[in-house]
This record gives structure tokens, sequence and C-alpha cells, in this order.
């Protein structure tokens, strides 16, 4: 029972979020000072993000050594190709340094949750790729301070101070993922556990739409503010939208992986990690409404583009050797 209404979630999650991000912005205008709602925001990611890192397997963390052509193929793509690609297309951005921090905040993060679902829904390698998923997100927690630097220079270090910066990465990403793991250590080895795990399986969809309502229903009464950031980002998402499967696909064709991992390349590429990396939008001084608005804008473009993704990738030819 709980299986299918997961799947079921899982299935109709655009349609879910797009419905929550029409709802946060219908809350938005009618009630302009629910920009109180701005209090619920970090309990919430808080949440998601738990049950977001809930569904990874963390204990597998050694099965994504396995499949080494894949891991390769996945890593040269989202830590070496596709920072290489965000860098180039910030370049085609005003030279404001709040928008470029967002912007690369996003394109530089591979995400690690509903982007197993879309590729399963494309006939990609979702196994494969679920079982890189720990990998991915401790390879992108510690290579993403670096990437900004890099990128922005003395700017990231004017708009980011370590303090609530680590404070937010120790209470809304290390505690969910410790407690995360902790709940999958006991679900293996008490039959009670194992029963609540189940239930919370149900909750990733829920959740995130719960959070992209609360950030839309907060930001929309200053997106005045924050407007001409979104619109500006607009274009670089959907080039980088076109670009990263693509990307991905040449990778894969290069390495000669099968089919089915190519296709997971592909939707790695492409798939960015926008709400794990939201709460940094919200310790960033200045960064409201800014930072959340350009990652929601985000968001949007990455959604419609799976729907186009899960139809068109899968025709894609690949050689193989394997």
């Amino acid at each position: 029972m709980l299986d299918d209404i997961r799947t079921l979630l899982e299935r109709r999650q655009v349609a879910i979020y797009f419905l929550f991000i029409a709802a946060g912005v219908a809350v938005a205008l009618a009630l302009p000072q629910a920009t109180v709602l701005e209090s619920f925001i970090n309990p919430a990611l808080a949440l998601m993000l738990f049950l977001t890192f809930l569904q990874i397997p963390l204990s597998d963390l050694p099965k994504s050594f396995l499949n080494k052509r894949f891991l390769l193929c996945l890593i040269l793509v989202n830590f070496v190709l596709m920072p290489m690609v965000a860098a180039l297309l910030a370049r085609f951005l005003p030279p404001e340094p709040l928008l470029r921090l967002a912007v690369l905040l996003v394109l530089l993060a591979p995400c690690i949750d509903y982007v197993v679902t879309f590729t399963h829904l494309g006939e990609g390698d979702a196994k494969t790729l679920l079982a890189a998923t720990p990998l991915l997100l401790i390879l992108q927690m510690l290579l993403l301070p670096v990437y900004l630097g890099l990128l922005l220079g003395s700017d990231v270090r004017q708009l980011i101070r370590p303090e609530p910066f680590i404070n937010a990465f120790i209470w809304l990403i290390a505690i969910p993922l410790i407690v995360a793991g902790i709940v999958q250590a006991a679900a293996a080895r008490a039959e009670p556990m194992a029963r609540l795990n189940a239930l919370l399986s149900v909750l990733p969809v829920p959740s995130t739409a719960v959070v992209l309502f609360l950030v839309l229903a907060s930001v929309m009464p200053r997106v005045g503010d924050a407007s001409t950031a979104a619109l500006a980002a607009l274009p670089i998402y959907i080039a980088y939208a076109v670009v990263a499967p693509l990307c991905g696909w040449f990778v894969a064709q290069a390495l000669r992986v099968n089919q089915p991992a190519a296709l997971a390349v592909a939707f790695s590429a492409a798939t960015r990690n926008s709400l794990v990396v939201m709460p940094f939008a919200f310790v960033i001084p200045g960064g409201v409404p800014v930072i959340p608005a350009v990652i929601v804008t985000q968001t949007v473009v990455e959604l419609l583009s799976e729907l186009v993704y899960v139809r068109v990738l899968k025709r894609l030819p690949v050689r193989s050797n394997s």
C-alpha cells in the first residue's frame, strides 16, 4: 500500500510541485503579510532534507565503486565538465554578485533525490545512480565552496560569512543526514523502525511541495526586488537545460557505457540540487529575496525540462562495448 502511494506521488510529483508553487503565489498575492511564513522555511527544509537523505542508501556507498566506468563518467560530468559549463554560462550574467552566486550555487550541485525517479521514468539505470548518490552528495559538499571561491573570488568571501554558513550546514544538512543514517541503521535491525522508515518514505514529495509553497508565499511579496535577477537567470537556466544532458551523453559516448547508464549520466548532468542548497540562500547577508527567487526559477525550468527528458533522451543512440 505504502509502495503504491509512494510510486503514485513520484510519478505525479511535477504536477504536485506546480500545484503548490501556484498555491504559494496565490497566498502571497492575497496575503502580502505572508512573509511571516519565512520563519517556517528552515524547519520545513530540515524535515525535507532528512526525508530526502533517508531515501539515499547511505550504507550502500561501497557499492557505488563497483561500476567504475559509470562512476568515472558521473564524476567527470558533474565535477569537471558541468562546472566548466556553469562558469561559461555565468559569464553572460550581469555583474551582480548575488545573482552570480545564486546561479552558480544551483548549477554546481548535482541532484541526489528526484533525479533517480526521473531517470527511472526515462528508462535509465536508476538503481546504479541511486547507489552513487551518497558519493555525489559528499563530493558536492566538499567541492562547492572550492568552486564558488574559484569562480567568484573576493565576491564570494564578501557575501558568505563563515559562521552562519557553517551553522546552516550543520543544522540543515549534516544533522538531518546523520539522523537519516541512524534511522536507516535502526530500520535494518528492528521491525518497528523498518515500518517507520517505510512510512517516512512516502513523505519526500509532499515535504518538497511544502517547501516550495513556503518559499513562494514568503518571497513573492518582495519579488519586485528579485524579478530582474530571476529574469536575467532564466535564459542561463534554459541554455543549461538544453546543453547539460547532451554533455552527459557525449561523455557517456566517449567512455562507452551502456544505454541505461548513459541515460543516468545525462539525467544527472541536467538535474541540479536546487532545494538542498536552499538553506544557504537564507543565511547570506542580503540574499533574500534574490537568491531564493533565482533558485526557484531554476527549479521551475528544471521540472518542465524533466517532462521533455523522460520522452526524448532515451531516443539518443549510445555506442557501447560493455
